[in-house]
């Protein structure tokens, strides 16, 4: 599993290239005291400047994606599962054999953007406007997790995907 969040925290790390250009396009303001980028800052900066936004992931969609491709090559593995939250709104969804969205309510969403990042309601829906719809995001899908019931349920359909993924994976092999 390759988790871009993960990757784009590791390519604004400080001393990281990416990072420097932020600060040059962006300001030293947008780092914490420890000479970190600072999110927070950031994700308000940006959701509500679409010519912002556009301007950090001009910048770190780039190294995302070669890390993200270095790091796959070096996994290897029967299959692959890259975890891109901004699959559908990059239009990347066509250079995967498979999308499996993890999908819940809007009303699920909010409340998650909510808990994760401290915020407000306001903010949580500005974040989810700046993105795919869920509409938009389940027309991609080839495979959908409901994450709307216990953790046990989200484990049993993920040991199934597993299997399911498996195989096909074994059947592409052997073609």
């Amino acid at each position: 599993v390759l988790d871009t969040d993960q990757i784009a925290r590791d390519v604004v790390a400080p001393g990281m290239p990416a990072l420097g250009l932020l600060v040059a396009e962006f300001g030293p303001e947008i780092l914490d005291k420890d000479g970190r980028l600072d999110r927070t800052h950031m994700r308000k900066r940006v959701f509500s400047d679409p010519e912002q936004r556009r301007k950090l992931e001009a910048i770190t969609h780039p190294a995302i994606r070669q890390e993200l491709a270095q790091r796959s090559a070096a996994a290897g593995g029967d299959y692959q599962v890259h975890v891109i939250p901004l699959l559908v709104e990059t239009g990347r969804a066509d250079a995967y054999d498979r999308v499996l969205v993890v999908d819940c309510p809007e009303e699920a969403q909010i409340e998650r953007l909510q808990a994760r990042d401290d915020t407000s309601r306001e903010r949580a829906e500005e974040i989810l406007a700046a993105q795919a719809s869920r509409a938009e995001r389940l027309n991609v899908a080839h495979d959908v997790i409901e994450n709307t019931g216990t953790l046990a349920d989200l484990e049993r359909f993920v040991q199934t995907l597993h299997r399911n993924y498996a195989l096909l994976a074994q059947k592409l092999a052997a073609s």
